[in-house]
């Protein structure tokens, strides 16, 4: 099952996660606590994420700061 793996090491819940489609990582989205999707963009600059919610397809570019 998919986790915010630095949300858990804080010992954090998170509301949504986010999948970035570069390298696979996954993290927790803006409207949690950490907002570590938007943190793993500044470190490496990967700037597009999906939502990981069956059936979505919904994706966010960081950089035009929109929907994609």
């Amino acid at each position: 099952m998919p986790e915010c793996q630095p949300c858990l090491a804080l010992g954090w819940t998170w509301q949504r996660l986010l999948m970035c489609l570069t390298c696979g990582w996954v993290a927790c989205s803006d409207d949690s606590p950490g907002g570590h999707a938007r943190e793993h963009y500044w470190e490496t600059d990967h700037p597009v994420v999906s939502a990981l919610e069956p059936g979505s397809a919904w994706r966010w570019c960081y950089v035009h700061g929109r929907t994609v």
